[in-house]
């Protein structure tokens, strides 16, 4: 009686196919680059006005309202008419769990569209508000 077998058995190879893993986290990678410049952009195009001084900024949560040049006003980076404004910044107040309203406005915009953009805010249950400046090079 032999313990022995007379075929030979092959080797069994355990090796990891690293191209399915690869491939899963290259897409990741593509998903969370576009995410982060999606959070990033206030969604309109503004040139803020530049100041010379430059205070500390609240790093908590905030509501962003933009308000571009031609008068075009978007909330959170979503376009909005001046009709929705105020729902649509009570609604992003509350998403956000914060009070704050940080205002962004073009230097060539309208004072009149932003204290009707305040008051709005205000009225929509804003309690602090900031304006958005660059700092002087």
């Amino acid at each position: 009686m032999s313990l022995q077998s007379n075929h030979t058995d092959e080797e069994i190879m355990a090796e990891i196919n690293m191209t399915p893993l690869i491939d899963i986290m290259l897409v990741l990678l593509i998903i969370f680059m576009v995410t982060s410049s999606i959070s990033l952009d206030s969604g309109l195009d503004i040139a803020l006005p530049q100041v010379g001084t430059k205070t500390q900024g609240d790093s908590g949560k905030a509501v962003i309202v933009s308000l571009n040049d031609s008068g075009s006003v978007s909330v959170q980076g979503s376009v909005v008419g001046i009709d929705d404004l105020q729902k649509t910044i009570a609604s992003a107040i509350e998403a956000e769990g914060t009070a704050f309203v940080i205002l962004e406005g073009d230097k060539e915009s309208f004072l009149g569209n932003a204290v009707e953009i305040m008051d709005l805010a205000k009225a929509a249950g804003a309690k602090r508000f900031a304006i958005a400046a660059d700092e002087k090079l």
